[in-house]
């Protein structure tokens, strides 16, 4: 991977990142209005979504950890 390949691979990472956990919250205040109107179940399996890109986002954390490591 040349050098313009890997400065675009750190500024993607960090989009993504960033992008995750703006679904990520958004995901918990729209579950939050779901529990309101007594969906539990759609409420829980929002949440649950919450989790995974939370999740998502740790791994492109650490993928980008290990990028910068190399440099």
């Amino acid at each position: 991977m040349d050098n313009d390949e890997r400065a675009k691979l750190r500024t993607l990472l960090n989009y993504w990142i960033e992008h995750n956990k703006e679904h990520s919250q958004e995901f918990r205040e729209w579950a939050g209005k779901a529990k309101v109107f007594v969906e539990v179940e759609a409420y829980q399996e929002m949440l649950q979504a919450a989790q995974e890109m939370d999740q998502a986002s740790e791994s492109l954390s650490r993928a980008l950890r290990r990028l910068e490591e190399k440099e």
